[in-house]
């Protein structure tokens, strides 16, 4: 099967999951326990009051008939409007406000993590039950181990509070203004309007929240990446390489470690939709007002409408990073077909 037809296959597979989606996260939503219309009514109210609220947000009408008008709106790119959180704002304005924040961490963490883990799972696997390997082990073991919110703490209270070296929490210096918004991505839009102070200042608030995803992640990279390679270097096809004279550098590098890497890009695929769907303790942490923070409050709050957005795009990137993974597959194996 040619990779066009693979793509068309996978994409006509999301449609089915994506309703899916949709149908398990609206109905859940819904059985939260509170009620999100006591947030758009006065304290001391009346029935009548209560009853125009619940109108006017449509929960009055039958779950079925608010699941279809609520898919009839998708259609037309309108998210809803939040009931709670800030109340009348498109869902849309609300999460993007925030998700580029939560995009940055979850990349940076990603391409840290990821660049360090192939590289000390390579040199564990190459000093196998050596004095590297185990200290290796030993580092990996425990980033896999330690709780992310607990090394959050630590991280701020040594190299924050008590070294000074890093801020504690936020994303920005409070006197700093916000960059004229073009993307929502601060990267991007102090580099389009000139404002460089805006980027250094950004990715210095970022280092601890980065520093914490990123070694979380890498241990398990690493673990991966050990394993894979301690199979591959016992093929058949590398005791030969070995055996001809070659170099055990070329060995690693251009015969072992694109093998090795499979298993890894999707342990590497996994944890790119996990950062964006489970970096609310750490945003809660460092108080960094990204998605999952958003989406903790949402919950919080029972904003539906926000909810089911968030879950919705999360589950989106999510399938579209796997369905990158399974393709570079076939750069790191040509023999795999699809």
């Amino acid at each position: 099967m040619s990779m066009l037809k693979y793509i068309l296959r996978r994409l006509l597979v999301m449609i089915p999951v994506l309703f899916g989606v949709l149908v398990i996260t609206f109905v859940l939503s819904r059985m939260m326990p509170g009620d999100p219309i006591l947030a758009n009514i006065p304290q001391v109210f009346t029935q009548a009051q209560y009853d125009a609220a619940e109108h006017r947000l449509g929960f009055d009408l039958p779950l079925w008939q608010q699941f279809f008008i609520y898919i009839g709106n998708l259609f037309t790119g309108n998210w809803g409007y939040s009931v709670s959180i800030n109340k009348g704002q498109a869902v849309w304005e609300l999460i993007w406000q925030r998700f580029p924040r939560t995009l940055d961490i979850a990349l940076f963490s990603m391409i840290i993590a990821a660049f360090i883990g192939i590289k000390t799972g390579v040199i564990s696997a190459k000093h196998r039950n050596k004095a590297k390997d185990t200290i290796l082990r030993g580092v990996a073991l425990i980033g896999v181990s330690i709780p992310i919110f607990w090394l959050g703490l630590i991280l701020q209270l040594t190299l924050a509070y008590r070294l000074g070296l890093f801020p504690a929490i936020g994303y920005k210096t409070l006197t700093y203004d916000e960059p004229v918004f073009l993307t929502g991505f601060r990267i991007i839009d102090s580099l389009v309007s000139g404002q460089w102070y805006i980027i250094t200042d950004y990715l210095y608030h970022l280092a601890l929240p980065v520093l914490c995803l990123s070694f979380i992640t890498l241990a398990s990279i690493t673990r991966q990446t050990r394993s894979s390679m301690l199979e591959v270097l016992q093929q058949d096809y590398v005791r030969t390489a070995r055996a001809k004279g070659c170099a055990e550098k070329d060995v690693i590098n251009k015969h072992a470690k694109k093998n090795a890497l499979i298993p890894t890009v999707t342990v590497i695929g996994l944890n790119i939709g996990a950062l964006l769907g489970g970096a609310v303790l750490t945003e809660t942490t460092f108080n960094l007002h990204g998605v999952g923070e958003l989406l903790l409050r949402a919950i919080v709050d029972r904003d539906y409408y926000v909810i089911n957005a968030i879950v919705f795009m999360i589950t989106i990137i999510f399938i579209a990073v796997n369905l990158f993974t399974d393709l570079i597959y076939a750069y790191l194996d040509p023999r795999i077909k699809y």
